[in-house]
C-alpha cells in the first residue's frame, strides 16, 4: 500500500500504570534497560517511523513532570504533542489519549509504553493493515499447549493451538472506529482487556498481524532480565 497519500497517522502510547507487580518504588516504564529507560526505547520506535506524525503520551498524573523532563525533553522526542493524565483503568487512559489526537486523524495506533522492542516494520504493517481492514493488532502464534480449566481446576478441554494467538500491541484502527468503540463501551459501562475487544463487540472483524516474540511487555522482574538480553542482541546487530 502506498503510504505517500497524505493521510495522518497518530500514536497513543499508554504508560500510566504504576507497576505494582514489580514490587518496586519506580514505575516500570522508567526502569533502565541497558542504560536507557523502557519508555524512551518505546517512544524511539514511533519517533523514528516517518509515517507517525504525532505521539500522544498518557502517563500517571504524578509522573507528568518527571516524564516531561527525564524522557521527552532529555531524549528530544519532538513528535510528542501532548502528555495526558491517565485514568483509573487502562481503558480510560486510552480514551483520554484518543481525545487528544489531532483533528482529521485517519489512523491511530495504540501501544503499551512497557513494550520497548516494537519494530518499525511492525508499526508499518499495522498502519497498512488498518488502512485496508479498519482494525488490526500485532500478535504471535501460541507456542504452548493451552488447556481450558473448569471451576475445580480440572482440564475440561484442550484448545487447538493452531487457532490461538497471543495478542500484543500496537493495535491500529481507523480513528473514527476506535472512538465509536470507546464511546459505546463507556455508555455500556463495559471494560475490555484491550482495545481490539471494544471493536469486536461492535461486530467489526479485527485482523491479526504476525509480530515478534521479542515484543515483550515489561511486567515482572524476570522480564527485565529478558529485556536486557534482547536489547544487547539488538545493539550487536546494529
Amino acid at each position: 500500500m502506498d503510504r505517500e497519500d497524505g493521510r495522518f497517522v497518530s500514536a497513543v502510547v499508554v504508560a500510566a500504570g504504576q507497576g505494582t507487580r514489580m514490587g518496586m518504588d519506580i514505575n516500570k516504564q522508567y526502569l533502565n534497560i541497558s542504560g536507557k529507560p523502557v519508555l524512551a526505547r518505546t517512544l524511539e520506535a514511533f519517533e523514528f517511523t516517518e509515517e507517525i506524525k504525532e505521539i500522544i503520551l498518557v502517563v500517571n498524573e504524578k509522573d507528568i513532570i518527571y516524564c516531561k523532563q527525564k524522557i521527552v525533553e532529555k531524549y528530544r522526542f519532538t513528535k510528542v504533542k501532548a502528555l495526558v493524565c491517565g485514568g483509573e483503568t487502562r481503558q480510560i487512559s486510552v480514551y483520554r489519549g484518543l481525545c487528544e489526537v489531532a483533528p482529521g486523524c485517519d489512523i491511530v495506533l495504540i501501544h503499551d509504553g512497557a513494550r520497548p522492542f516494537v519494530s518499525e516494520n511492525e508499526i508499518l504493517s499495522c498502519i497498512d493493515t488498518a488502512y485496508e481492514f479498519g482494525a488490526c493488532t500485532i500478535a504471535t502464534p501460541v507456542k504452548d499447549t493451552i488447556k481450558l480449566a473448569d471451576s475445580e481446576l480440572c482440564i475440561s478441554k484442550t484448545l487447538d493451538r493452531s487457532m490461538l494467538w497471543a495478542v500484543q500491541t500496537p493495535q491500529a484502527f481507523l480513528h473514527s472506529l476506535i472512538m465509536a468503540a470507546h464511546r459505546k463501551a463507556l455508555e455500556d459501562t463495559f471494560n475490555g482487556t484491550d482495545d481490539a475487544m471494544l471493536v469486536e463487540r461492535m461486530d467489526v472483524r479485527v485482523k491479526l498481524v504476525k509480530g515478534s516474540y521479542d515484543n515483550i511487555k515489561i511486567t515482572t522482574k524476570e522480564d527485565i532480565k529478558l529485556a536486557e538480553i534482547i536489547a544487547e542482541r539488538n545493539e550487536d546487530i546494529t
